[in-house]
């Protein structure tokens, strides 16, 4: 096992090991449905606290060929699922987690770098033969040991966006980042190796004018999670369940914690917040913003086209449009109101309903 590179299902081990957990394996039909296919290409975004680190643990433990997890998957929802086996434990696994790599380094750029470095370190103790001589990009050093394993990897990235929001105005290392990505992902070699790719994030995939620099992902928002709806958060029944079982009033956790409306009959809640408030016994505020107020004081505060009328209304419990369309998929490129609460929806301090019949979605307030 690697830190890296077939890092096992320790994880996973410690989120069951927990005194709440939500079985989402069911996920793993989608993904499973989708390996070595044009699909297979996903890139999953969703507010702080919805389970995007427990997510990619799930996805590591059951792809990683290192460790025997089938004892953690004995009797989930995918146990039943009758490829289960077949993709059990079966392949390579690069597991990246962006956010730590950002604190070593002194700039985006030299985590782009230390990422890769560290990365092929690992390759190179595992697929020895594919390295003759010394190879400092992650995409041809993975296409090597293709060439000479005939290698394929389950390649999942945490955290993908941090450059985006944590180095808003250093753009220079934002398309470094994105070339990386677009090498990793998008280059014709690529095809050759990558089994399944699994981003996950805050924010969907920078956009470039109308195009998204990585145009082969299949996107899963907060705003079209579409077949993933059920995997995004808490749905409405598993909140009820949980509440019933742990003797707590539901519907008072509802008027706290009523969340998103993904789609037809799929509400989902925060996990973070209904884990909470049952582990304390008490309905309370847990929810921890992404970014603080004084920076939510500021996007509010360029008032496009009436933006704190807007907000002042969704604070009283009403509900105001947006068309999402224009936005760019980062913290900096503001042309509209609908930029913003875009935005907003995407970091979680606005729950959102998508009205069907125009494709424009009805904003409410804070999730808690």
């Amino acid at each position: 096992m690697g830190i890296y590179l077939n890092p096992g299902n320790e994880g996973f081990q410690s989120a069951l090991n927990s005194q709440i957990y939500v079985d989402k394996t069911g996920m793993l039909k989608y993904t499973n449905s989708v390996l070595d296919s044009e699909q297979r290409y996903i890139c999953v975004s969703r507010p702080r606290r919805f389970g995007k680190s427990i997510t990619a643990e799930t996805l590591v433990a059951y792809y990683d060929k290192s460790c025997d997890s089938s004892m953690l998957f004995q009797n989930l929802k995918i146990w039943s699922a009758k490829d289960y086996a077949v993709h059990r434990n079966k392949y390579d696994v690069i597991h990246i987690d962006v956010n730590p790599f950002r604190g070593r380094a002194d700039s985006a750029s030299e985590m782009v770098v230390l990422m890769q470095k560290e990365i092929i370190g690992e390759l190179e103790e595992n697929y020895p033969k594919a390295f003759p001589e010394k190879i400092e990009q992650l995409s041809p050093a993975l296409s090597q040991v293709h060439k000479i394993y005939k290698t394929k990897f389950v390649v999942i990235i945490d955290e993908w966006d941090a450059v985006f929001r944590e180095s808003k105005d250093d753009t220079e290392a934002q398309k470094k980042y994105i070339a990386f990505l677009h090498s990793l992902f998008k280059d014709a070699p690529t095809k050759k190796f990558i089994k399944l790719a699994y981003l996950t994030g805050i924010l969907p995939i920078k956009k470039y004018g109308t195009k998204s620099a990585l145009n082969n992902f299949d996107e899963f928002t907060m705003l079209e999670a579409d077949v993933l709806a059920e995997y995004v958060g808490f749905t409405e029944t598993e909140v009820q369940t949980l509440y019933a079982q742990y003797h707590m009033d539901f519907e008072q956790a509802k008027q706290w914690y009523d969340g998103y409306v993904l789609g037809p009959g799929i509400h989902v809640y925060n996990p973070k917040s209904v884990v909470d408030s049952i582990r304390r016994k008490r309905i309370g505020n847990y929810w921890v913003s992404t970014e603080t107020y004084e920076s939510l004081k500021s996007y509010i505060s360029m008032n496009f086209d009436g933006l704190k009328d807007d907000i002042t209304q969704m604070v009283a419990g009403g509900t105001c449009k947006v068309n999402p369309a224009k936005f760019q998929n980062d913290m900096t490129s503001f042309k509209s109101k609908d930029d913003i609460l875009t935005l907003l929806i995407h970091l979680g301090y606005l729950t959102c309903e998508r009205a069907i019949a125009n494709g424009i979605y009805s904003q409410r307030r804070d999730p808690q």
